[in-house]
């Protein structure tokens, strides 16, 4: 069994066909899909499949660091404590800091992203920690949060050896995807180092397909493939993998 944990599966992109995909997930033994939110517009689309789905669409609370400006950090926030209030989220997620696109809102993407970690704190839940160009940035403000209650993850983990040990010295996973199929991501010297203990898997679908199908939709049916080339790189058989990776997201997440 696996579980793909961080998929936006409510996106436009499965508009067309989303039933197939998961029923292709299921296929693949792939039986929970973990859904992080985006931001206002996300809660809609992200509940209803997890009402058309039940027990294998899991939805988070949170706000998109992308989607942060000046004068959407009240709404997007009340949005995201009313949504905690109701007890069916499984994380605070999908949260942090995001320079990849355009800094000019990051003093306001590192207020929004330090308020959902005392949310996370607060309602007793882990954290999906996206940080695209912006590891030092994120772990500044989180070392400020950083307490024997604060778990989570660092969502589509890039980061070399010295950033997985200070993620992991924390208490966080580190969240592997497609990228570790690229075969100059560098990826693979770091798995081999830390450890599957340490890991959990996911697709990031839409985004971040692996090899063979880079540069094409992903989809949750793929984790299988990511699997594949962590045993390959630990020299771990494929349901080692499954098993220890599954342990690992349910003990995160309590699921």
């Amino acid at each position: 069994m696996f579980i793909d944990t961080h998929t936006h599966l409510y996106l436009e992109e499965f508009d067309n066909d989303l039933e197939a995909v998961i029923r292709r997930s299921l296929d693949s033994n792939v039986t929970k899909l973990l859904l992080p939110n985006i931001d206002l517009h996300s809660w809609g689309p992200m509940l209803g499949l997890c009402d058309a789905f039940p027990g294998i669409c899991l939805p988070m609370a949170g706000v998109h660091p992308t989607s942060v400006t000046r004068d959407s950090i009240e709404d997007e926030l009340n949005k995201v404590i009313e949504q905690l209030k109701t007890g069916r989220y499984i994380a605070v997620g999908e949260i942090g800091i995001d320079l990849y696109w355009d800094k000019t809102f990051q003093a306001e993407q590192e207020q929004v992203f330090a308020k959902q970690l005392q949310l996370a704190k607060d309602f007793k839940l882990p954290v999906a920690i996206h940080m695209r160009n912006s590891f030092e940035e994120v772990w500044n403000v989180l070392k400020n949060e950083i307490s024997p209650e604060l778990k989570g993850v660092f969502h589509c983990f890039s980061g070399n050896l010295v950033q997985a040990r200070q993620v992991i010295d924390a208490g966080f996973m580190l969240g592997i995807g497609g990228v570790v199929t690229f075969k100059n991501s560098g990826l693979q010297d770091v798995i081999k180092e830390v450890g599957l203990e340490h890991l959990i898997l996911e697709t990031d679908a839409p985004y971040l397909a692996p090899v063979p199908y880079r540069g094409q939709r992903n989809e949750p049916s793929y984790i299988p493939i990511i699997a594949s080339k962590i045993a390959e790189i630990t020299a771990t058989p494929l349901t080692e993998v499954a098993a220890i990776t599954t342990r690992n997201a349910r003990s995160l997440f309590g699921i």
